[in-house]
C-alpha cells in the first residue's frame, strides 16, 4: 500500500500573520506589490532605496556587485524599514540557498530554473525537515522576521517566498512541471535571457510569436498550478499595464534608476 502523500501548507495557504511580511502579505492580498532590483553593495543604497515606498528589495548577488558581508547587511537594513528583502541568489546550489535565508531574508529568487527536478531541489534546500533539508544555526534568520527563533522554526516553511526564474528555452518546455512542484511559489520572467534563449538577441521588442507565446504559456502555468507570477519591467507605466497579468512585478534597478535620472536631467541641462 502506498504511504499517504504529506500536503504542506505555504505562503499561499498559511494563517500565519505576520505585519512584517509585507511582500508576502500583500500577494496574498492580490495587492500587486511592488519591488526592484539593488545591485550596489551599500547599506545606505538598501535604505535609500526602502524609504521609496515599494513593498520588496530583490537584493542581486546573482549579477550585482553584493558579496556575502552585503548581502547579510542589507537584509538587516531593508527588513528594519518594513520592506521585504529577497535575495536573488548566484546558483541553486543547498549551501548558497541556506546562506541566503540565514540572512533572515524573506524570500530567495533562483535564476535559470530549467526542469521540475531542479526545482525541487531548490525547494528541499529552502525548506527545514521534515519537508525539505535545511539546517538551523544561526540567530540571524528570525531577526529579520521580528521572531524568536522557535517562533520562526515554526512558520519559515510557510511564509517564506520560493521564487524559481524562467528565463530560457527549456524552462519555457517544462514551465508546466516546474510549476506543479510543490513548495515553487511564485514564477518569475527574466524577459532578457529569456528573450536571448529564444530570439538570439536583447532586449526583445515585446512583439515577437515565440517570445509573446513564451510568457503565456509561464503565466498559464502558473495560474494552473496556483503559483503567483511576477517579471521585470523597465518602467511604471509598463508596471501599471501589466498588473491584471502578474501579481508582482520588478521596477528596473537601482543602477539603471540611477543612470537614467542622471542622463535625463543633464539632457535637460544641456538643451
Amino acid at each position: 500500500m502506498a504511504a499517504p502523500i504529506t500536503t504542506y501548507r505555504t505562503p499561499q495557504t498559511t494563517g500565519i500573520q505576520n505585519p512584517r511580511l509585507r511582500l508576502l502579505n500583500k500577494l496574498k492580498a492580490g495587492e500587486y506589490p511592488l519591488m526592484t532590483f539593488v545591485a550596489i553593495p551599500s547599506v545606505r543604497q538598501a535604505q535609500i532605496v526602502a524609504l521609496t515606498g515599494l513593498d520588496g528589495i530583490i537584493i542581486d548577488c546573482e549579477h550585482g556587485h553584493i558579496g556575502d558581508d552585503s548581502m547579510h547587511n542589507s537584509v538587516a537594513a531593508i527588513s528594519a524599514l518594513g520592506v521585504s528583502p529577497i535575495i536573488r541568489i548566484r546558483g541553486p546550489t543547498h549551501d548558497i540557498i541556506k546562506r541566503a535565508l540565514d540572512t533572515g531574508a524573506h524570500g530567495i529568487m533562483v535564476p535559470q530554473v530549467n526542469n521540475a527536478e531542479e526545482a525541487a531541489q531548490v525547494v528541499a534546500s529552502a525548506k527545514f525537515p521534515p519537508q525539505g533539508v535545511r539546517g538551523q544555526g544561526s540567530a540571524f534568520p528570525a531577526i529579520g522576521h521580528g521572531l524568536t527563533t522557535p517562533e520562526y522554526m515554526k512558520s519559515a516553511n510557510e511564509t517564506i517566498v520560493t521564487m524559481v526564474q524562467i528565463e530560457t528555452q527549456a524552462g519555457v518546455e517544462n514551465v508546466d512541471a516546474i510549476c506543479a512542484v510543490p513548495g515553487v511559489d511564485l514564477v518569475f520572467i527574466g524577459p532578457n535571457d529569456l528573450a536571448q534563449s529564444l530570439l538570439g538577441y536583447v532586449p526583445a521588442r515585446g512583439d515577437e510569436p515565440e517570445f509573446v507565446a513564451a510568457i503565456d504559456k509561464i503565466v498559464s502555468a502558473a495560474r494552473k498550478h496556483g503559483k503567483w507570477a511576477g517579471r521585470m519591467v523597465n518602467n511604471g507605466t509598463v508596471a501599471k499595464q501589466e498588473r491584471e497579468k502578474y501579481d508582482t512585478v520588478a521596477i528596473t534597478g537601482d543602477t539603471k534608476a540611477i543612470q537614467n535620472w542622471y542622463i535625463a536631467e543633464f539632457e535637460i541641462a544641456r538643451s
